[in-house]
């Protein structure tokens, strides 16, 4: 009997790390088309006949898209079935990467991120965050979104730089440029489709609380009425918000080495990879490690961190950096941006610590993307507009005094989040 059971749980456990791993394998391919430019940005101008100010309507025009289809995905994301959901908007963003290796037209390439963002943010990101929460289990939440950021980070790394290696044997041409995009486009239509024969069905209910029998479409929209009532979801998704706003600020470390430290251009490449890659692979890990085992508890690992932090960039603001080495310079700012990603990786786990109903959790998903993605909107303008008014250091100690300002709203906020969930542990 002890055998049998035996057998089951692994058999369970087996099929779980599975299906994590093909959700892993979309997460990681899904936003390469969307982001394009951060490999491909100068082709992409000098192929597809874009300006900088195109190129920028398109990232703001995918970002309008994204925050109001968001709204709609609090309602979509508990309607449908996940492996539907995850499966047709992988084949969708892949079938859309296929129109843009024909570089259509301005206009063209517009509505094409426009899709993206419904594909990618609406239909895909919070269900994909649901499916996650659901292959763990409560003491596990931690690890298993630290192990999805670092999957993510895995993959991104592998399929951009093979892409780049198609892009550079075909004499970087536009031909190059083409095969790199379908390379991405069948890539993510593989993951899909492996997807729709991986991913388990979960039940779509038809029921309200009490058990009455009253029809999907009721029951999606009386979920996520619940889901904007319950108060604690918002707690967490403002959590994310005070996360993401200090972590846009990360961006801004490249030009201050480079302004301050006057960092070469290939210290910058090497900088720019281990800030964008190699931090997500570490931070996931370490970050879900930490919540799970160390504080036992991703909020409360969230409310340290927010300290750790907000100390951490208070030494840097009054470091001498005119008379420091480049590479104390790069280690300190890489310090800091590792304490964020290890936040950023596990800061939808206290969805599951504050018993959000698992017939709703792609609503609560989608408040949480919709409110902590928002800082996406205007953080970058805020710190760009106070270095442009007090160029060169100034206004570097302006933008790094902001993010201790954001850190510190952030650990007034997972505090309160962190009484909320005693309280209904208590309960």
């Amino acid at each position: 009997m002890k055998e049998k059971e035996l057998q089951t749980k692994t058999k369970y456990a087996c099929n779980r790390w599975f299906t994590f791993a093909i959700l892993v394998l979309g997460a990681g391919t899904i936003f390469k088309l969307s982001s394009l430019k951060d490999a491909f940005y100068i082709p992409m101008q000098q192929y597809m006949g874009l300006s900088h100010t195109q190129i920028g309507m398109a990232l703001s025009t995918y970002g309008i898209v994204q925050t109001v289809g968001l709204i709609f995905s609090i309602y979509l994301s508990d309607r449908f079935s996940k492996k539907y959901m995850i499966s047709f908007s992988l084949i969708g963003v892949g079938l859309v990467g296929i129109y843009l290796s024909t570089f259509p037209t301005y206009t063209g390439f517009l509505v094409a991120f426009a899709i993206l963002a419904i594909f990618g943010e609406v239909t895909y990101w919070p269900v994909l965050l649901k499916a996650v929460r659901l292959t763990a289990t409560e003491k596990e939440q931690g690890r298993i979104f630290g192990f999805l950021e670092a999957g993510r980070g895995v993959v991104d790394t592998i399929v951009a730089f093979s892409a780049l290696s198609v892009f550079y044997f075909m004499n970087e041409s536009a031909e190059g440029l083409k095969a790199a995009i379908l390379l991405f486009s069948a890539v993510v239509i593989i993951a899909g489709i492996i997807s729709f024969f991986t991913v388990p069905h979960d039940e779509v209910r038809d029921v309200n609380e009490t058990g009455e029998k009253i029809g999907k479409n009721l029951a999606a929209f009386q979920g996520m009425l619940r889901a904007i009532k319950m108060k604690e979801i918002w707690v967490v998704a403002f959590t994310i918000f005070s996360v993401y706003c200090v972590y846009c600020g990360l961006t801004y470390f490249i030009p201050f080495l480079n302004e301050v430290y006057a960092m070469p251009a290939t210290l910058v490449g090497a900088y720019g990879i281990i800030n964008q890659y190699g931090l997500k692979m570490v931070g996931g890990p370490v970050g879900g490690f930490l919540a799970d085992k160390v504080t036992k508890s991703t909020a409360k690992y969230i409310r340290a961190a927010f300290i750790v932090a907000a100390v951490a960039m208070t030494v840097i603001v009054f470091l001498p950096h005119e008379s420091m080495s480049i590479y104390l310079g790069m280690s300190l700012t890489l310090g800091f941006g590792a304490i964020i990603f290890t936040m950023r990786a596990v800061f939808f786990a206290p969805m599951d610590e504050i018993k959000v109903p698992i017939e709703i959790s792609g609503a609560a998903m989608s408040i949480g993307s919709l409110v902590g993605y928002f800082p996406s909107t205007f953080a970058y303008t805020l710190y760009g507009s106070m270095l442009d008014k007090s160029p060169g250091l100034p206004g570097y100690k302006m933008v790094f005094i902001t993010m201790i300002g954001f850190s510190i709203v952030g650990f007034l906020i997972s505090s309160y989040l962190v009484h909320v969930i005693k309280r209904k542990q208590a309960q």
